[in-house]
C-alpha cells in the first residue's frame, strides 16, 4: 500500500494525546508523510516518549479546553486529532480534579453536563463536548486515520489459524451483543464462550473486562468481540487494539479476538500478528455487513 509520503507538506498537525502507544504511532505516521506535530499530552496519561517525538510539546488537564485551543493556534494548527485512551478511573481518583481543573472554556463546556438532568457523563457525551469546544475555537478535529490510514484494520483472518464453527457462532453471538451494548454507549467489548456471555465491558475498559472473564472461566477458550458502537463518532473514538489487549487475552486464556474491519485501529500490526502466532491466538476482522451474514449462517449451523 503506497501512501503519499509528502501528503502533509510541512503542515503542523495537532495531537491531543492520551494513554498508550496509539498517539506515538499517529505522530510517526504524520512525520512519515512530511508533516510536523504539535502534541498536547493529557496529564497522568501520555507516554514520556511523546515529548521526544513531538515537534512542539505541551501538557494539559482534560478540562483545560481554552489552554488546548491556545496551544494549537499558537503553533499554527488547523487540523488536530485525539488519540489514546482517557482513563475515567484516573479522572475519578482522589485529587485528580486539581490536576484536571477546568479553565474558563472548560467550565463553559462542561457546566451544562452538571446542571442538566438530561445530559450524562458517558464517554461520548464528554468527548463530544470537548471536540465541539475545540472546533468552535477554530481547530478542526479529524479521525486519526486521516493522517495514519495504515493503522486501519482490513477484513479477514489477520493472524492465527482459521476459525472453527463453534468459534464462528460465538463471534456471531458476541457481535450482536456488543452492538447492542454499544447502542447504549456502555462499552464495546464482550467475552463469550459456548454462546454464553462471560463479561461485558463498562467503565473498566477492554483489558480489565477480558481479565475478569479469565477469572470467571478458568478453562479458557473464550472468544473476545470488540466492535465500533453503531453511532460511533470516529473523530475521537475508534476502537483500538494494541499489544496490551493481546497480553490480557493470553493471560485470561482467550483463543479468538474478533474486531470490526474498517472501524478498528491496530497499533503495531506486525507486533500484534507475531504475538498472536506465538500465543496461539486468532485475530479475525469482519466488516459489519459481513458480520451480519456470519451471524445468519452461524445461527443456521447452531440450529
Amino acid at each position: 500500500m503506497h501512501h503519499n509520503t509528502h501528503a502533509l507538506a510541512g503542515e503542523t498537525i495537532g495531537i491531543l494525546a492520551g494513554w498508550g502507544r496509539f498517539p506515538l504511532a499517529v505522530a510517526e505516521a504524520i512525520h512519515r508523510r512530511g508533516g510536523r506535530t504539535a502534541v498536547l499530552s493529557i496529564r497522568d496519561h501520555a507516554d514520556a516518549a511523546m515529548e521526544l517525538l513531538a515537534d512542539e510539546y505541551g501538557t494539559v488537564g482534560v478540562a483545560e479546553i481554552g489552554k488546548a485551543i491556545d496551544f494549537f493556534r499558537r503553533h499554527g494548527v488547523r487540523r488536530a486529532t485525539m488519540a489514546g485512551k482517557i482513563h475515567k478511573t484516573k479522572l475519578f481518583a482522589r485529587g485528580a480534579w486539581v490536576r484536571h481543573l477546568p479553565d474558563w472554556r472548560g467550565l463553559q463546556t462542561f457546566w451544562p453536563h452538571f446542571i442538566s438532568r438530561r445530559r450524562d457523563n458517558r464517554d461520548d457525551s464528554l468527548l463530544q463536548a470537548i471536540t465541539n469546544a475545540i472546533e468552535a475555537g477554530g481547530v478542526h478535529i479529524c479521525p486519526a486515520t486521516d493522517f495514519a490510514p495504515e493503522l486501519l484494520a482490513g477484513g479477514g483472518v489477520l493472524a492465527g489459524r482459521p476459525l472453527s464453527l463453534s468459534e464462528q457462532s460465538d463471534i456471531a453471538f458476541g457481535w450482536r451483543l456488543a452492538k447492542a451494548l454499544g447502542q447504549h454507549d456502555i462499552g464495546q467489548t464482550v467475552v463469550v464462550k459456548n454462546r454464553a456471555p462471560l463479561a461485558l465491558e463498562a467503565i473498566e475498559g477492554t483489558d480489565e473486562c477480558i481479565r475478569r472473564a479469565g477469572r470467571l472461566c478458568g478453562s479458557g477458550g473464550m472468544v473476545i468481540v470488540k466492535v465500533a458502537k453503531p453511532q460511533q463518532d470516529l473523530r475521537f473514538d475508534m476502537p483500538t487494539i494494541g499489544i496490551g489487549t493481546l497480553e490480557s487475552l493470553r493471560a485470561a486464556g482467550g483463543r479468538v479476538l474478533a474486531i470490526e474491519a474498517g472501524r478498528t485501529i491496530l497499533v503495531d500490526a506486525d507486533r500484534l500478528s507475531s504475538f498472536a502466532m506465538r500465543s496461539g491466538v486468532t485475530i479475525a476482522s469482519f466488516f459489519d455487513d459481513a458480520g451480519e451474514a456470519l451471524m445468519r449462517s452461524a445461527a443456521r449451523d447452531v440450529a
